[in-house]
């Protein structure tokens, strides 16, 4: 196996992890994420039960979960297309240990990418067994946008071009840095507002319950250790609570589009760049414009998807400009 074969294995691991993460929302979504009660398999087997023996079997060993098909496949083949791409993950911490003297990133950066795989497993499993805890769902998003952006720097760097590195405005070089944090932390308040089923806690825009400071709570609101719907202390989650935490993605919304948009125009200066900056603005107008689609229309699972989608190309983007920006010499 050749450092060719690396090259191509991250160009086909970083569409892999693309699907895997809109998949995913997907799976969540059409509320499948506990279609299968038990981690890795479903229901005691590594298939859907559909089988008159299989099912009465299921049945036996889950007796208080009735058997949905549709969620439980929907699960597993969410499960299975995962569990290629860390198969793909494993290669690829191999092979870049073998050829790390000829590929063009630290065979570090694999051995960083393997674990947190290895973790994002552990956190599927944790999922199911934890009856979709926020923290662990949020955390599962978030874990799947670093595989991504990982594996979209992998890529690029053996398949990109890169600028002259001094050519770079430093203020603009940190600006792009920053911009990676920035979004990260939007993926996270969105993933919050999706795993405490908030997006729907107002659905006026751009006021929200007819007025731009609603009623909120944020004693609760982003308590990380506590169960789905619930306080810490056990009682319900307030509407209070719930609008906060929507609120609070408006406004990070806000602030990633302005620093997200002023990356773009300026990124808009230089050639290289131009055609990447031009993609950021695009969907930056198609996210804001899915988001507030979504409030509207009581978030219909196309466009919910479709957000999930945004943010994972706005991973891409993003890192493909840090990607642009850094020297070629630099692992």
């Amino acid at each position: 196996m050749s450092p060719m074969m690396f090259k191509r294995l991250s160009l086909t691991a970083m569409i892999t992890a693309i699907c895997v993460v809109v998949l995913g929302a997907y799976v969540r979504l059409s509320d499948a994420g506990l279609g299968c009660p038990d981690w890795p398999g479903c229901y005691g087997a590594l298939t859907v039960p559909e089988s008159e023996s299989a099912i009465q079997k299921a049945q036996t060993i889950y007796p208080d979960r009735p058997i949905e098909a549709g969620k439980a496949w929907k699960e597993m083949i969410h499960r299975y297309l995962a569990g290629l791409l860390g198969l793909m993950v494993l290669a690829l911490f191999i092979l870049g240990w073998k050829h790390a003297k000829k590929i063009k990133v630290s065979p570090w950066l694999t051995t960083v990418l393997l674990f947190i795989i290895m973790f994002q497993a552990m956190l599927g499993m944790w999922t199911v067994t934890m009856l979709l805890k926020p923290a662990i769902v949020s955390a599962h998003l978030l874990g799947g946008m670093s595989t991504l952006a990982i594996l979209v720097w992998i890529a690029h760097r053996h398949w990109g071009l890169h600028l002259n590195y001094h050519s770079i405005n430093r203020p603009f070089y940190w600006l792009v840095r920053v911009g990676l944090l920035v979004l990260f932390c939007q993926i996270f308040l969105g993933g919050w507002t999706s795993t405490n089923y908030a997006a729907l806690a107002c659905t006026d825009f751009p006021t929200c319950h007819g007025v731009l400071m609603p009623e909120m709570s944020f004693k609760n609101a982003f308590h990380l250790f506590r169960e789905l719907g619930q306080n810490a202390d056990g009682t319900n989650l307030t509407l209070a609570s719930l609008t906060a935490i929507q609120w609070t993605h408006r406004i990070g919304a806000v602030i990633t589009l302005i620093y997200l948009g002023f990356i773009a125009l300026n990124g808009l200066k230089y050639v290289q760049l131009r055609m990447l900056s031009i993609a950021l603005i695009l969907v930056l107008i198609s996210q804001v414009s899915l988001g507030i689609a979504n409030l509207l229309l009581h978030l219909p699972l196309v466009l919910a998807v479709a957000h999930n989608f945004g943010a994972a190309l706005l991973v891409v983007v993003m890192v493909l400009f840090n990607s642009k920006i850094t020297s070629s010499q630099s692992h």
